[in-house]
């Protein structure tokens, strides 16, 4: 059964996907590291465990989980806890290359649905970037944050939480399902 991650470092789109999890009654962990306050998106009204605990992913519940202020921590906490069936929100290629890594899927904030058959130059992109920042250059930053970005979101989240998963259909360099979108931009 499908659960939700939102690693909630940086975030724009929590509350959007807390109510597509709601919607579809999705479980949903929300993670993110001790300075934030993660709580904020989550309504008293939300359960925070299962209601049946023979069967945790069946309903929507939420849980937060706070993880240390180390660099990628979140990450690490969502990648150890993921099945197949996940799907995460990331606006981080490098988590979202370790959740591809594991047979889950990925999603950005912007609402590109990352693919098995571009992570891999994502990441070359994303790390001759970080190249040139160090030896003391500029690169282009992302675009500003748009309603439109908050509308694609929501619709590929839907999607991609509604639509079957065949982990091995991930790994065998097919082409994403009709109407996912895959990222083009490292910049997410």
């Amino acid at each position: 059964m499908t659960r939700l991650y939102i690693d909630a470092d940086a975030c724009p789109v929590t509350r959007e996907a807390l109510a597509v999890a709601r919607e579809l009654r999705i479980p949903c962990v929300i993670a993110g590291n001790s300075t934030q306050n993660l709580e904020r998106s989550v309504r008293a009204t939300d359960p925070r465990e299962p209601r049946d605990p023979r069967h945790p992913d069946r309903g929507f519940w939420v849980r937060v989980l706070q993880v240390g202020v180390g660099a990628d921590s979140a990450d690490f906490a969502i990648v150890s806890n993921l099945t197949p069936d996940d799907v995460v929100v990331t606006q981080d290629i490098g988590l979202a290359d370790m959740v591809l890594g594991r047979g889950a899927r990925a999603i950005g904030v912007r609402g590109r649905v990352y693919s098995p058959l571009t992570i891999d130059s994502l990441m070359l992109i994303r790390h001759e970037e970080k190249k040139v920042r160090r030896a003391g250059g500029r690169t282009k930053g992302p675009a500003a944050f748009t309603s439109e970005d908050r509308t694609r979101f929501r619709t590929n989240l839907r999607r991609l939480l509604k639509a079957p998963h065949d982990a091995r259909a991930s790994h065998n360099g097919q082409a994403p399902r009709d109407g996912q979108t895959t990222a083009t931009s490292p910049n997410e």
